[in-house]
C-alpha cells in the first residue's frame, strides 16, 4: 500500500522552485506564490490493432498526499523537457520508455499547446498523437528504474464511459485527447 510518511519543506529542489512574483495589475502592487516547473510533452497513442488507447498508470505522490487514499493515476504517456533535443523527440522517447513502442518520428502528429497549472506554476504542455501496432513493441514500457509504470489499454467502444468514471483517478488531459480523437479521427 502507498501512503505518506512524513513531509518537508525543500532545500535544494531538483524540479520545482517556490516563487514570490511581485507584479503590477491596473497600477496597484501585488504579490502571488508559484511554483517554476519544467514544460512537457504527452502523447495520445493509439493501438490500431487492439482498437485501444495506450495509458500509463502511475503513482502521483502529490495525489496520494492531497487524497490520502491512492495515489494511482491513469495518464496519457508524458515526460519533462529536461533536455536539448525537440518536443517532438522527447515525445518519441518518452513513449518507448514507459510503453515499450518504437514509434517512427515522422508518423507522430502534434495536436496542439496549452497550459497546465495556472494557478500554481502555468507549465506548458505539448500534446502529441501516435498510432502503433504489434510490430513497434520492443520492449515492456514501465519508465525508468525509479518509476513503476504500468501499460494500460483502453478499449475504443469504453474510452467515453471510462472518461466519465470517477473511480478512475485521471487527468483532464485524458477527456480533452479522447475528444480530439473522436472529433479528428474516429469515423463510425
Amino acid at each position: 500500500m502507498n501512503k505518506i510518511d512524513s513531509t518537508q519543506e525543500l532545500k535544494n529542489p531538483k524540479y520545482v522552485i517556490p516563487l514570490k512574483i511581485n507584479y503590477t495589475q491596473n497600477n496597484k502592487k501585488k504579490e502571488w506564490e508559484a511554483v517554476k516547473t519544467l514544460d512537457c510533452v504527452s502523447i495520445l497513442i493509439y493501438h490500431r490493432q487492439k482498437r485501444a488507447f495506450v495509458l500509463v498508470k502511475q503513482l502521483r505522490v502529490p495525489v496520494l498526499h492531497a487524497n490520502k487514499k491512492d495515489g494511482m493515476m491513469y495518464e496519457l504517456c508524458a515526460g519533462l523537457i529536461d533536455k536539448d533535443a525537440s518536443n517532438i523527440q522527447i515525445a518519441k522517447e518518452e513513449i518507448l520508455e514507459e510503453c515499450g513502442y518504437d514509434i517512427p518520428l515522422q508518423t507522430i502528429e502534434k495536436i496542439t499547446s496549452f497550459y497546465t497549472g495556472v494557478g500554481i506554476s502555468g507549465t506548458k504542455q505539448t500534446l502529441y498523437y501516435a498510432e502503433c501496432d504489434d510490430s513497434m513493441k520492443v520492449n515492456e514500457g514501465g519508465g525508468l528504474e525509479e518509476e513503476e509504470i504500468e501499460v494500460i489499454y483502453i478499449p475504443l467502444g469504453q474510452a467515453k464511459k471510462f472518461m466519465f468514471d470517477e473511480s478512475y483517478q485521471k487527468t483532464p488531459g485524458i477527456m480533452m485527447a479522447f475528444y480530439w480523437f473522436f472529433d479528428n479521427k474516429f469515423s463510425t
